[in-house]
Protein backbone atom coordinates (compact mmCIF):
# COMPACT_ATOMS: atom_id res chain seq x y z
CA UNK A 1 0.00 0.00 0.00
CA UNK A 2 1.26 3.48 -0.86
CA UNK A 3 -0.25 6.27 1.20
CA UNK A 4 0.40 9.79 -0.05
CA UNK A 5 -0.95 11.22 3.24
CA UNK A 6 2.11 9.94 5.05
CA UNK A 7 5.59 11.19 4.33
CA UNK A 8 5.02 9.45 1.56
CA UNK A 9 5.57 5.90 2.65
CA UNK A 10 5.23 2.38 1.33
CA UNK A 11 4.05 -0.48 3.48
CA UNK A 12 4.90 -3.92 2.10
CA UNK A 13 2.69 -6.65 3.50
CA UNK A 14 1.91 -10.27 2.74
CA UNK A 15 -1.77 -11.23 2.80
CA UNK A 16 -3.80 -14.35 2.15
CA UNK A 17 -5.63 -14.77 -1.14
CA UNK A 18 -9.40 -14.27 -0.87
CA UNK A 19 -9.57 -11.25 1.47
CA UNK A 20 -10.71 -7.82 0.23
CA UNK A 21 -8.37 -4.81 0.27
CA UNK A 22 -10.38 -2.95 2.92
CA UNK A 23 -10.05 -5.89 5.32
CA UNK A 24 -6.35 -6.15 4.47
CA UNK A 25 -5.83 -2.49 5.39
CA UNK A 26 -7.76 -2.86 8.65
CA UNK A 27 -6.02 -6.13 9.58
CA UNK A 28 -2.60 -4.48 9.12
CA UNK A 29 -3.45 -1.10 10.67
CA UNK A 30 -3.15 0.81 7.39
CA UNK A 31 -5.12 4.00 6.79
CA UNK A 32 -8.12 3.08 4.64
CA UNK A 33 -11.30 4.34 6.23
CA UNK A 34 -14.26 2.19 5.16
CA UNK A 35 -16.98 4.26 6.89
CA UNK A 36 -19.74 1.89 5.70
CA UNK A 37 -17.75 -1.10 7.00
CA UNK A 38 -17.39 -2.63 3.55
CA UNK A 39 -20.94 -2.78 2.23
CA UNK A 40 -20.31 -0.61 -0.86
CA UNK A 41 -22.27 2.33 0.56
CA UNK A 42 -19.52 4.98 0.62
CA UNK A 43 -16.27 5.83 -1.15
CA UNK A 44 -13.92 6.06 1.84
CA UNK A 45 -12.06 2.86 0.88
CA UNK A 46 -11.23 4.24 -2.58
CA UNK A 47 -7.96 2.84 -3.93
CA UNK A 48 -6.12 3.20 -7.22
CA UNK A 49 -5.03 -0.06 -8.82
CA UNK A 50 -2.16 -0.56 -11.26
CA UNK A 51 -3.38 -0.84 -14.86
CA UNK A 52 -2.39 -4.50 -15.17
CA UNK A 53 -4.50 -5.45 -12.13
CA UNK A 54 -7.43 -3.15 -12.89
CA UNK A 55 -7.73 -4.69 -16.36
CA UNK A 56 -8.03 -8.22 -14.94
CA UNK A 57 -10.78 -7.53 -12.37
CA UNK A 58 -14.49 -7.90 -13.04
CA UNK A 59 -16.12 -4.61 -13.94
CA UNK A 60 -17.40 -2.50 -11.05
CA UNK A 61 -21.08 -2.97 -10.23
CA UNK A 62 -23.49 -0.09 -10.76
CA UNK A 63 -23.56 0.45 -6.97
CA UNK A 64 -19.77 0.66 -6.85
CA UNK A 65 -19.71 3.07 -9.80
CA UNK A 66 -22.25 5.28 -8.01
CA UNK A 67 -20.05 5.39 -4.91
CA UNK A 68 -16.90 6.03 -6.94
CA UNK A 69 -18.60 9.09 -8.45
CA UNK A 70 -18.25 10.63 -4.96
CA UNK A 71 -14.60 9.61 -4.44
CA UNK A 72 -11.82 12.14 -3.98
CA UNK A 73 -9.12 11.94 -6.67
CA UNK A 74 -10.96 9.53 -8.97
CA UNK A 75 -8.80 7.95 -11.71
CA UNK A 76 -9.37 5.57 -14.60
CA UNK A 77 -8.22 2.67 -12.39
CA UNK A 78 -10.09 3.62 -9.22
CA UNK A 79 -12.02 0.95 -7.31
CA UNK A 80 -13.42 0.50 -3.83
CA UNK A 81 -11.12 -1.56 -1.65
CA UNK A 82 -14.09 -3.46 -0.19
CA UNK A 83 -14.87 -4.78 -3.68
CA UNK A 84 -11.38 -5.96 -4.67
CA UNK A 85 -10.46 -9.47 -3.57
CA UNK A 86 -6.77 -10.33 -3.29
CA UNK A 87 -5.68 -12.90 -5.87
CA UNK A 88 -2.33 -14.55 -6.58
CA UNK A 89 -1.66 -12.28 -9.57
CA UNK A 90 -1.53 -9.30 -7.18
CA UNK A 91 1.80 -10.41 -5.69
CA UNK A 92 4.25 -7.52 -5.61
CA UNK A 93 1.85 -4.78 -6.75
CA UNK A 94 1.47 -1.33 -5.23
CA UNK A 95 -2.01 -0.18 -4.20
CA UNK A 96 -2.29 3.60 -4.07
CA UNK A 97 -4.42 5.23 -1.38
CA UNK A 98 -5.62 8.74 -2.31
CA UNK A 99 -4.49 11.59 -0.04
CA UNK A 100 -8.06 12.34 1.15
CA UNK A 101 -11.54 10.85 1.37
CA UNK A 102 -15.06 12.24 1.36
CA UNK A 103 -16.96 10.87 4.35
CA UNK A 104 -20.63 11.81 4.04
CA UNK A 105 -21.60 9.97 7.22
CA UNK A 106 -23.57 12.43 9.37
CA UNK A 107 -21.12 12.58 12.25
CA UNK A 108 -17.94 11.67 10.38
CA UNK A 109 -18.06 8.14 11.83
CA UNK A 110 -14.90 6.15 11.31
CA UNK A 111 -15.45 2.49 12.24
CA UNK A 112 -13.02 0.52 14.35
CA UNK A 113 -12.30 -2.82 12.65
CA UNK A 114 -13.29 -5.85 14.69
Amino acid sequence: FYNAKKTPQYEEIKVPVGINLLDVAHDYGLELEGACEGVCACATCHVVLPDEIYDTREEASEDEEDMLDMAFGLTDTSRLGCQIIVTEDMDGIVINVPSATRNFYVDGHVPVPH
